[in-house]
């Protein structure tokens, strides 16, 4: 049963008043997380108005949506949770629930870009900077037209105005929740001011508080600008081809996936797809960071959001618009925007119960110096401070602006920095946990390796026919689409090889392929082929492959021969993993391939250990085993069977392009486009968030306790509390404003 009182979270109102006026809906159903909405309904409802409605309903409350804890739902509606979602719905019994039906709607897809007139942080500039001119004239005005006294004080009640306008927008907002918070302090403050003659002082208060607002909404706008330039890059057209041919122009929206797209130079890949014809190269610097051109050719893969730089290429399309990299890349920021890190949480306890925790010893202090130190109430002499000038002051200098600040600032700087260089943090844990690891597992296939075989030889019986053995498993495997097909084709038209007229293709399943060229049978698959035939006796002579090599035999008329291929590794691993090492962090592989495979890749790369033929749960007792020594172990696979033990790991890195979706549900952090190294750029870009955060904290709270420290000692004017306490503030957002603009070295 629903609580009667109504909900601690706006959005649930939100919900339950579209419940109101929708009498057909019976419950919603939301996963921020995941982004995912459905309604219950019972009997037929019109669901096109409906869809429109409720997405406009979730694009109202969705920067709400992170917010947990107690949540109430108003009377007459319930409330739960299942899993990471969040139902809401009418109160009802156990048998209308079974009735219920779920429809699954579409996510609303919320614009990042933000316009100049949207941008609050310029009219906080605007503000300030009033406040700033408002002051000086009126300083002004006071020193050299002391004959006028109402000039000055006019120039400095609009500073007040000016520089306290949006405090007091926000300080109403919440005394009609009753709740007060900084921005409450800071007017108590300057009205105080204003009572005892410090005119100026009130206004210099105003005047830094609404310029470190500024500073602090400039940043956060920075971060989005961020984000912003990702949604910029997603063209909304795109140019169809039809079966026959002929071209027609789509919405992005309108592509499915097995469809054939055509990509003039300048215009924007819509979808994640490969090339299947035509030659160019890519510009993937705004999913990646990365400045080259990427040449493509027919079966690379090409990504959304890149730009095709010179050449005309077709490509089919893998992946609906709405599931590509690029949108999985926006759908996570938004979403690590939400999360908060364990630091920042710590720093939100500083919110309402500090603020009334600054009032009371305020007012505490100021009975203490007028009552019992005798020191006069509210008249201040050329001698002595006031007790309530001193009250005013301390509560300046013990506000925590800048501490509130010191953390936010730096995880939404970082998060940004990483979304535009090809890391990408699923909130501020990660990016605080990442900072303290000390052994990194990998998985080898796709993760240190490519994952794509290529061909490595050929070799015949008789020798000296490679180029044929190579012409003819050309000629069969051109009609596959199976990985050792793809390589096999790509190094065949590297070699300058020319397929031959084939007849009768057909599938062995489980051996391989067969056809005829020029009547005569041709055979390609497994060595088994040669076993089951009457070539049986003689291929038990010849030599296996070594362990980290795949092979395909050819059986011709009068030739036998076989492609060896192997799983590539990444040029950048072995660079990767020796600067790892350089830090003092374990290095570990993890895999299910035969031992003899792993070690080959491993003594390659220079790994401190390797564990092969594991299982997914001998994977997982791997990382407990690593863990139970004492180590912070961060996990990266790109696997299904992967999963387990990334969700085991303290930290879960996952390779973006190549991922399953188990993997990248599970990840904390993604490295987009498989670049593996882009790991040591998050692990960087960690440790200097986590040296950011210390050097706000450390700045924030030194300085509020030598300013209490001074101010109860009476050594301290309001301007210098002032001064002091907004200027840590300008301070702490700069400094983390360092994250977004130096570079990760």
């Amino acid at each position: 049963m629903a609580d009667p009182k109504p909900s601690d979270h706006e959005w649930v109102n939100e919900l339950v008043q579209f419940l109101r006026l929708q009498p057909g809906v019976s419950a919603v159903r939301i996963d921020p997380g995941a982004h995912k909405v459905s309604v219950a309904t019972v009997g037929r409802v019109e669901l096109a108005g409906l869809e429109e409605k409720l997405a406009a309903t979730i694009a109202a409350v969705e920067a709400q949506l992170a917010a947990r804890g107690t949540m109430r739902a108003p009377a007459g509606f319930s409330l739960r949770q299942e899993g990471d979602a969040t139902i809401v719905g009418r109160d009802s019994c156990v048998t209308a629930e079974k009735m219920w039906l779920w429809r699954e709607m579409e996510w609303p897809e919320i614009s990042a870009e933000v316009k100049p007139e949207d941008q609050e942080w310029r009219t906080l500039a605007v503000l300030a900077t009033v406040c700033g001119s408002a002051g000086i004239a009126g300083a002004l005005a006071t020193r050299f037209v002391p004959g006028v006294p109402w000039l000055g004080q006019a120039f400095f009640l609009v500073g007040l105005i000016s520089g306290g306008w949006d405090a007091a927008v926000d300080t109403w907002g919440n005394l009609r929740k009753r709740e007060i918070d900084i921005h409450f302090l800071m007017l108590a403050v300057a009205i105080g001011a204003m009572f005892i003659g410090a005119w100026g002082e009130a206004v210099l208060l105003l005047f830094l508080f609404s310029a470190s607002g500024a500073m602090e909404e400039y940043a956060l706008d920075r971060t989005q600008r961020e984000v912003s330039a990702l949604l910029k890059t997603s063209p909304k057209r795109a140019t169809l081809v039809q079966p026959d041919g002929s071209e027609r122009e789509v919405a992005v929206e309108e592509l499915q996936v097995g469809q054939t797209v055509r990509v003039k130079p300048g215009e924007g890949f819509a979808a994640d797809g490969v090339v299947v014809g035509g030659k160019s190269a890519s510009d993937e610097s705004a999913l990646t960071g990365e400045a080259n051109p990427v040449e493509k050719r027919i079966g690379d893969q090409v990504f959304s959001g890149t730009i095709n730089l010179w050449g005309v290429v077709e490509f089919s399309v893998a992946r609906l618009p709405a599931e590509s990299t690029l949108q999985k890349i926006i759908r996570l920021i938004q979403t690590a925007q939400k999360l908060k890190a364990p630091s920042e949480r710590f720093t939100d306890r500083f919110g309402t119960g500090y603020t009334y925790a600054v009032i009371g010893g305020s007012f505490a202090m100021f009975l203490v110096w007028w009552l019992a130190f005798h020191l006069p109430a509210f008249t201040n002499t050329p001698e002595t401070r006031s007790a309530f000038y001193r009250a005013m002051t301390l509560m300046v200098v013990a506000s925590p602006c800048a501490l509130v600040l010191s953390i936010p600032s730096a995880i939404l700087a970082a998060i940004a920095w990483g979304a535009r260089h090809g890391v990408l943090f699923r909130g501020g844990a990660a990016i605080e946990k990442l900072a303290d690891i000390t052994a990194v597992a990998l998985d080898k296939t796709g993760t240190l390796t490519t994952g794509e075989l290529a061909v490595v030889g050929c070799e015949s019986y008789p020798q000296g026919r490679e180029r044929e053995v190579l012409q003819l498993a050309l000629t069969l495997e051109a009609k596959s689409q199976h990985p050792i097909a793809r390589a096999i084709v790509r190094h065949a038209k590297v070699e300058g090889v020319s397929e031959l007229a084939l007849d009768d293709f057909q599938s062995i399943t489980g051996q391989g392929l067969r056809g005829k060229v020029g009547g005569a049978t041709l055979l390609l698959g497994r060595r088994e082929l040669l076993e089951s035939g009457p070539l049986a006796e003689w291929a038990k002579k010849l030599p296996a492959a070594a362990a980290e090599l795949s092979e395909v035999w050819v059986i011709g008329q009068d030739l036998v021969g076989r492609v060896l291929l192997k799983d590539q590794i990444r040029a950048e691993s072995r660079g990767v993993l020796a600067k790892l090492k350089a830090m003092g962090i374990k290095t570990v592989m993890l895999t299910g391939d035969r031992r003899h495979t792993a070690e080959a890749v491993a003594n390659e790369l220079g790994l401190d250990e390797v564990r092969a033929g594991l299982s997914p749960e001998d994977k997982v007792a791997a990382i407990q085993s690593l863990r139970a020594e004492g180590r912070k172990v961060a996990m990266v696979g790109d696997g299904v069977n992967d999963a387990p033990c990334l969700a085991a790991a303290d930290v879960s890195v996952a390779m973006g392009a190549r991922g399953s979706d188990a993997a990248l549900e599970q990840a904390e952090v993604i490295l987009m486009h498989d670049r593996i190294e882009n790991f040591l750029s998050a692990h960087r870009l960690s440790r200097r968030a986590r040296a950011v955060i210390r050097q706000n904290l450390t700045i924030s709270l030194g300085v509020v306790i030598v300013m209490v420290i001074a101010t109860a000692f009476g050594a301290v004017p309001l301007a210098i509390g002032v001064a002091a306490h907004e200027g840590s503030t300008l301070v702490v957002c700069l400094n983390s404003l360092r994250l977004l603009f130096g570079r990760n070295e």
